[in-house]
């Protein structure tokens, strides 16, 4: 059988396979039609100088933006094309270990296959440089396709700054105490693009998700399993809302009051 760069490596493993755990979960809950969604996962901390050493797999690909912040770092990114539930089940077919090298615009593969990443490669090394450069504990980010969310998008009148974020803290309690940012907002843009990029760089300063409208979620966490966490939380009140309507009512939601309340007794920061 060949070898592994997870082997003997346990740490490496656990965080791989936590990555892997979290794509099942988003083709579970029908987030990741085909090959939708991405992961990407900063595991420098996780690297010894053995995989330091490991020659590249790959030709030197062009990330398309240069990042300073990422010198010698390493990443674990779902692989373009491929699909999460397959990604769920061999994570190191359907994904690959890049490292970024010394111009800080270029990467190569090193493990375990040349697997080429996300196509959303700059957007999200974009946003782990800003994790970087700010000092953040976040390490992995998580772009996927919550159906209830995106649905709710498709309203003009939901787009307004924090209209959308006080409607699902206001479902049910568990939302705003375990995604207390709330939930960002960027216009539709095209995907993959620059603009996209930008405009999700400038609401992360902010907010912890992002929602893409018409298109899906971006969120950044400590692992991908934290990030999951808030897209899952704000996705159970999308359905609350949901389903309220269907039976034929406005949800009438906590009150400002309830949500103060809330705020100070698990000292949220919003």
């Amino acid at each position: 059988m060949k070898k592994s760069i997870l082997d003997g490596r346990d740490a490496l493993r656990a965080e791989i396979l936590k990555t892997a755990e979290v794509a099942g979960y988003l083709w579970q809950n029908g987030w990741a039609e085909r090959n939708g969604g991405n992961i990407t996962v900063n595991i420098t901390h996780l690297v010894d100088d053995e995989i330091r050493q490991l020659p590249a797999m790959s030709d030197v690909k062009s990330i398309g933006v240069t990042l300073p912040q990422l010198n010698g770092c390493y990443f674990y990114c779902k692989g373009t094309g491929k699909r999460m539930r397959d990604l769920a089940r061999w994570p190191m077919q359907n994904g690959s270990i890049i490292r970024i090298l010394d111009d800080c615009a270029s990467y190569v593969i090193i493990a375990d296959e040349v697997v080429m990443p996300t196509s959303e490669l700059p957007s999200h090394l974009s946003v782990h440089a800003r994790l970087i450069e700010t000092g953040s504990p976040y390490k992995a980010t998580v772009h996927t396709h919550p159906i209830e969310l995106v649905a709710m998008s498709h309203n003009r009148a939901f787009l307004g700054k924090d209209v959308l974020t006080r409607i699902l803290w206001s479902m049910i309690p568990e939302t705003k105490a375990f995604c207390p940012l709330g939930l960002g907002i960027v216009p539709y843009t095209l995907p993959g693009s620059n603009e996209l990029a930008e405009a999700t760089l400038k609401e992360l300063e902010e907010y912890d998700v992002v929602m893409w409208e018409k298109h899906g979620v971006f969120a950044k966490g400590l692992d991908a399993m934290d990030a999951f966490d808030q897209i899952d939380v704000l996705s159970k009140s999308a359905k609350i809302y949901i389903a309220a309507r269907q039976m034929g009512f406005e949800p009438e939601g906590m009150s400002d009051e309830q949500m103060a309340e809330m705020t100070r007794a698990f000292n949220l920061p919003r």
